[in-house]
């Protein structure tokens, strides 16, 4: 598969606003030869802004996309760029979608990745078209980023509340994913979006509600490449209760 149909293939939503407009530049850096130097593209239904619309459903590739704009700006946070986040992403793409089309993806990523990136109309068109649990799979993957150096720095940590807040994300789904990549007394509390003190009858129903919002189902329209990263934060979820349940004895 070429690039050119790679790409042309792979976006719907996506192809308008200011993700197009990021995707442009890149693609244009990368292609020379396409409509005569010129890449023109069409998406599928081009976001508008400031308009309340049905949300169309996210493909695969809208996901993808929006994925390797915040994977930048995350990567660019803290002033330097880790070689070891760089392979954390490429790596990730492996496992996801396999060499060629993660060879593609990665190298549209290369190209965004000199780009000066404006977080705030990026991510409100993601909350406009993209899904709930979509989201928060990309802030799932955003934090993995952060961590692949070892350490998640306090502009690391800024920079991915700000994206959060900006894909109306709350700030308890927000405290329940971040607690997913530290280790505490209090973070499978966290992750369950309890308090500590809470009766064993909240804790069990947490649990349900917690495992049905991190369920895999959840992200099956975006293929089974992303149910991997779904089914990450599901054992995360799984792994909180059964630590709280050996701490509290029932």
């Amino acid at each position: 598969m070429s690039f050119s149909k790679w790409i042309g293939g792979a976006l719907g939503w996506s192809f308008g606003g200011p993700i197009g407009a990021i995707i442009g530049v890149a693609i244009g850096s990368l292609i020379d030869s396409m409509s005569n130097g010129t890449a023109v593209f069409k998406g599928d239904e081009p976001y508008r802004g400031g308009r309340t619309r049905q949300r169309p459903q996210t493909q695969s590739g809208d996901f993808e996309v929006s994925l390797l704009i915040l994977a930048s700006v995350v990567i660019k946070a803290d002033g330097k760029q880790d070689q070891r986040e760089l392979d954390y992403v490429r790596q990730q793409f492996l496992t996801m979608y396999g060499k060629e089309r993660a060879n593609h993806a990665f190298k549209l990523f290369k190209s965004i990745n000199k780009q000066r990136i404006s977080v705030r109309p990026v991510c409100l068109q993601i909350r406009q078209m993209m899904d709930h649990a979509s989201r928060l799979q990309l802030l799932h993957f955003l934090f993995g980023i952060a961590k692949a150096d070892g350490v998640v720095t306090e502009d690391e940590v800024k920079q991915i509340y700000t994206i959060s807040n900006y894909l109306g994300i709350s700030s308890r789904d927000y405290e329940s994913i971040k607690a997913m990549f530290y280790s505490n007394s209090d973070n499978a509390y966290k992750v369950l979006e309890i308090d500590k003190n809470v009766s064993v009858d909240d804790i069990k129903k947490a649990y349900r509600r917690m495992a049905k919002k991190y369920h895999p189902d959840k992200v099956i329209h975006l293929g089974k490449e992303h149910q991997k990263g779904a089914e990450e934060k599901f054992r995360k979820v799984q792994a909180a209760y059964e630590q709280i349940q050996k701490e509290r004895g029932f």
